[in-house]
């Protein structure tokens, strides 16, 4: 069920949802209800559209990750956008939560990583391994609460599961993510991993379009979103 609200962006050629924890970017092997095609019916019904909505999806989100999911609404948009997250031109951040610090407050992690499509699951691995990507980001830990760390994290590589692999292999698994180590599930089994910015070139327009997107409806999440705001 799409929820107006969270519609963070839209005009002719793009839409900016804040997906929440749970739902599918989309639909699964066994086609289970996604964004996708729930964005594509709220569409078709709120502008009476006789005819298919065109939606194409630019990036993806992991189902336990919330926050800002870029899709196109025109065939012209999407081409551009494919474009340009090809060339990383679109700008993300995100905000993640973890239990344990790293060594450093600012940093940047740079590892080989290697998807096992069987186990859905990412692994850091040799360079010289068969199918090893390379995975950069960068962080900084903008404020701790009693128990845990708030990051910000600069995406410069797209790879699967990437910052749920990378911060895990520093022994900062994000919290929720059984997966990846962390000890037990949120109560909702989301995991602590928001796409929290996006900023990028309108592929029409050309104007520059920067999102932030609300955290999750959640004690801890709301903390430290509240932390962040300008005193």
């Amino acid at each position: 069920m799409i929820v107006t609200e969270n519609i963070l962006y839209e005009d002719h050629h793009i839409i900016i949802y804040n997906k929440q924890p749970g739902e599918l970017v989309q639909p699964d092997k066994n086609q289970n209800t996604a964004l996708e095609n729930s964005l594509k019916d709220f569409i078709k019904l709120r502008d009476r559209k006789t005819g298919n909505v065109f939606l194409g999806v630019i990036h993806r989100l992991d189902r336990p990750v919330s926050g800002a999911v870029l899709f196109a609404k025109s065939s012209k948009a999407l081409a551009r956008l494919n474009h340009m997250q090809q060339e990383h031109l679109i700008k993300k951040k995100y905000w993640a939560i973890t239990a344990n610090a790293p060594d450093k407050k600012v940093g940047r992690l740079e590892h080989y990583l290697n998807r096992n499509e069987a186990k859905n699951k990412t692994y850091v691995v040799d360079k010289d391994r068969k199918n090893a990507k390379l995975a950069i980001l960068e962080y900084e830990i903008l404020c701790k609460s009693d128990r845990y760390y708030l990051w910000e994290i600069t995406l410069y590589t797209g790879r699967h599961h990437q910052i749920r692999c990378q911060l895990a292999h520093i022994q900062c698994p994000i919290k929720g993510d059984v997966k990846y180590g962390f000890p037990r599930f949120n109560n909702d089994y989301s995991i602590s991993l928001h796409s929290r910015f996006i900023e990028f070139e309108h592929p029409v327009s050309h104007e520059i379009i920067s999102i932030v997107a609300p955290v999750p409806n959640e004690k801890l999440w709301k903390y430290f979103e509240i932390s962040q705001m300008p005193k």
